[in-house]
């Protein structure tokens, strides 16, 4: 599995890296689109929304919102007020804890999200899911599951760890 050059890719590497960047670019930009036109609604908010949506007592704690949507904090903050402007969720201060923030799902985006994640759902499928078996479905999600494990923690490489072998 470990290459023995850094310096560049053989062609089934290449192959695997640039296919992986090329099916998430076009199936977020085709599922993107599809929200965009039928809701109004750009991809990473309807992420945001369907996190909420789906968190107990719909909501959750805005650091961990901003890690299940792979944001940094603070362009999680930017999303979340122009949602709240839109009246698709609110801003809750933490009690126990005053530098931390809920962000909780309106009735409002509760609708919003339901409607989207129809569409959503079907784009998935359409684009994604029917292309494979149950049985290569599983096969990718557990390969996923080694790249992105369930906290989300992608760990940079020290710079050492990079340096070419002697």
């Amino acid at each position: 599995m470990a290459t023995t050059s850094i310096d560049a890719l053989s062609p089934r590497e290449l192959g695997a890296w640039r296919g992986m960047l090329r099916a998430h670019a076009a199936l977020t930009k085709a599922l993107g689109t599809q929200l965009e036109r039928d809701h109004g609604l750009p991809l990473t908010s309807y992420e945001v929304l369907m996190n909420l949506h789906d968190a107990p007592d719909r909501r959750m704690r805005m650091s961990d919102l901003a890690c299940a949507v792979i944001l940094s904090r603070s362009g999680l903050t930017r999303l979340v007020d122009r949602l709240a402007r839109e009246g698709l969720l609110v801003r809750e201060a933490c009690g126990d804890d005053a530098r931390g923030a809920y962000a909780v799902l309106t009735d409002l985006g509760v609708e919003r999200v339901a409607a989207a994640r129809r569409t959503h759902l079907a784009g998935v499928r359409a684009l994604f899911l029917e292309r494979f078996t149950p049985a290569e479905q599983e096969l990718l999600a557990g390969l996923w599951a080694r790249i992105v494990p369930a906290d989300g923690d992608v760990s940079v490489p020290a710079r050492e760890d990079l340096s070419p072998p002697d």
